[in-house]
């Protein structure tokens, strides 16, 4: 496996994801950013944060799968969320849990969440982009 996710110490311990990976392939992979939309094109959730971040991480799975890997092989995943508030965690934790029961796997490589005001449809509450490394 290219990728190793570790918490240093020294730095708090996180439990929805994993403070460093450690990259040690030789493929780069870049997954675009990742809404809601199921294969036909049409939004999975509307106006269900949960329902939607399950559905990226689904999407994102399927990115990787094109690739030749899986969720063990990113490195870093970046988490845009329309209107961002701490509240919405409980939903935002809900969907990545109900997204790794279906995958078999706790996508948990460093992240980073940011608020944004908007995506590119109304519908869209959430986007995810991965980077993902492969021997």
């Amino acid at each position: 496996m290219a990728i190793t996710l570790v918490n240093p110490d020294n730095l708090p311990t996180v439990d929805v994801y994993r403070q460093v990976a450690i990259a040690s392939g030789s493929r780069m992979v870049f997954v675009a950013g990742q809404v809601a939309w199921g294969a036909g094109g049409v939004t999975v959730g509307e106006g269900d944060l949960a329902a939607q971040v399950e559905q990226c991480y689904l999407n994102v799975a399927t990115a990787l799968a094109g690739a030749g890997g899986s969720f063990d092989d990113v490195a870093k995943l970046t988490i845009y969320v329309v209107d961002w508030t701490p509240d919405k965690m409980p939903l935002l934790l809900d969907g990545v849990s109900r997204a790794a029961a279906k995958l078999g796997a706790a996508p948990v490589p460093p992240a980073t969440l940011i608020g944004v005001a908007a995506l590119d449809v109304p519908e869209h509450l959430v986007e995810i982009e991965a980077t993902a490394v492969l021997d």
